[in-house]
């Protein structure tokens, strides 16, 4: 039997699934171009990793992870569930715990959707959203957005039908750094039909300085439909460990714990994540720090006489008025890692993570050399 014979063993909607494209591998590259194994031998500005790092806390748990043992992980994860509500103020009982929220993101799919049901989801929105649809065997719904890349609650109401199951939204916008603001979320809930589901994905949310964006959880009693979804490997800068949580109404979490793989998180993130929720100076400084390298590297970026999408988060979104596969080709000759966005049918932009000053500034030098050659 042939590799290829082995797709007739999956369900048709399985087989129509591509793989999730993580991008590039940072020592591959280096490897590559005889850069050495470095850690400054290539640089990533492709996946919104937080370049500060995490708290001291978990920090020097890192530097000692033998204290932690070798048994199973608590399958519940309390240390994690209680760091949460203690720091949300809402009982261990609204909390689901992922491998990362790609986990969780796809769970919810497969627990609440079947053949013949549709998921909506932004246009420019995170490319997961098809594939957990795809996943779950239901359809995959992209609403269209308009001409600044944003979805509108009035394209994304159109695009729901009686067939639709679920809805997600990345609130900031994954690649695109559009928002949604508090009151714009509460019109959209308040029209929501009662047989959706709404998943806010808000993975960049700790970088928001906006005032009008506001916090989601006031919205959790009054709309028990809502679903938000955070991450520990942003702002917090565990993404090696890969935790990430939902928050919503008990009953829906006890639904997906159902589902939910046994002791998904590992020892090492339930703890990290607890010290990390625990120290919000850490992720003070890190949004304060993250929107002064982002200041200076907007500045440069038009320098260069680009055009750069507004943004809160960690990324921006870059306009280059032409095919940029040739600039990010360039850009890793050079040992610059960026995003590129042809997947979305965004062939004209590149994303870029905002790195520290030393990261930002090679980022410069590096495209400088690209758009003039």
């Amino acid at each position: 039997m042939s590799a290829n014979q082995f797709a007739q063993f999956a369900p048709a909607h399985i087989q129509k699934l591509v793989a999730y494209d993580p991008g590039y591998e940072p020592s591959v590259i280096a490897q590559r171009l005889g850069l050495g194994s470095g850690l400054d031998a290539v640089i990533e500005l492709g996946s919104n990793e937080n370049s500060i790092g995490p708290c001291a806390a978990v920090k020097a748990l890192l530097a000692a992870p033998q204290l932690l043992g070798f048994r199973y992980p608590d399958a519940g994860g309390n240390v994690l569930k209680n760091a949460l509500s203690a720091h949300y103020g809402l009982s261990p009982a609204h909390f689901t715990l992922g491998n990362g929220t790609h986990e969780l993101l796809t769970l919810i799919a497969e627990t609440f959707c079947s053949p013949g049901d549709e998921v909506v989801y932004a246009q420019y929105g995170f490319a997961v959203y098809r594939l957990a649809a795809l996943g779950a065997g239901a359809t995959p719904i992209a609403a269209i957005s308009d001409a600044d890349l944003n979805v509108t609650p009035e394209a994304m109401l159109a695009a729901i039908t009686p067939r639709t199951k679920l809805v997600y939204l990345a609130n900031p916008n994954n690649p695109t750094a559009t928002m949604w603001t508090l009151a714009t979320l509460r019109r959209f809930l308040a029209a929501l039909p009662p047989h959706v589901l709404f998943v806010l994905d808000e993975a960049y949310i700790e970088y928001v300085q906006s005032p009008d964006v506001g916090n989601s959880l006031t919205l959790l009693a009054e709309f028990p439909q809502l679903v938000i979804a955070r991450t520990f490997s942003k702002a917090y800068a565990l993404a090696s460990l890969r935790v990430g949580y939902t928050i919503a109404h008990p009953e829906f979490a006890q639904m997906l714990e159902r589902t939910r793989l046994s002791f998904n998180v590992n020892v090492l993130a339930l703890k990290a994540a607890a010290l990390a929720i625990a120290d919000q100076a850490h992720i003070a400084f890190v949004r304060e720090t993250i929107a002064h390298e982002r200041e200076i590297l907007v500045a440069g970026l038009r320098g260069l006489n680009l055009r750069v999408l507004p943004s809160e988060c960690n990324f921006v979104l870059v306009h280059f008025a032409k095919d940029a596969t040739a600039i990010e080709q360039a850009l890793v000759g050079q040992g610059v890692i960026v995003r590129p966005m042809r997947g979305y049918g965004l062939g004209e932009y590149l994303r870029i993570t905002v790195g520290n000053s030393h990261e930002n500034q090679r980022l410069l030098a590096a495209l400088a050399n690209a758009v003039n050659t």
